[in-house]
């Protein structure tokens, strides 16, 4: 490796918007991340569910003068 071409490698706390901090190696001095695995849907077990039959039915109510006239 060539010397003095690597930026600075060193221990830096990364915080979370949720209020978690934990360290890791990284060239940055400070790091702010918007969501954890303390506080992510997968990791904890608190998934969001999304309405997806009612966002279906709204698209085909939208849509459906247009899709009988294109029948007939």
């Amino acid at each position: 490796m060539k010397p003095d071409i690597h930026p600075d490698y060193k221990m830096t706390t990364i915080q979370c918007a949720c209020g978690n901090t934990f360290e890791a190696g990284s060239t940055k001095e400070a790091i702010r991340v918007e969501i954890c695995s303390k506080c992510h849907p997968f990791f904890t077990g608190k998934q969001k569910l999304v309405d997806t039959a009612g966002r279906i039915e709204r698209f085909r109510k939208k849509y459906e003068k247009f899709q009988k006239q294109n029948q007939g």
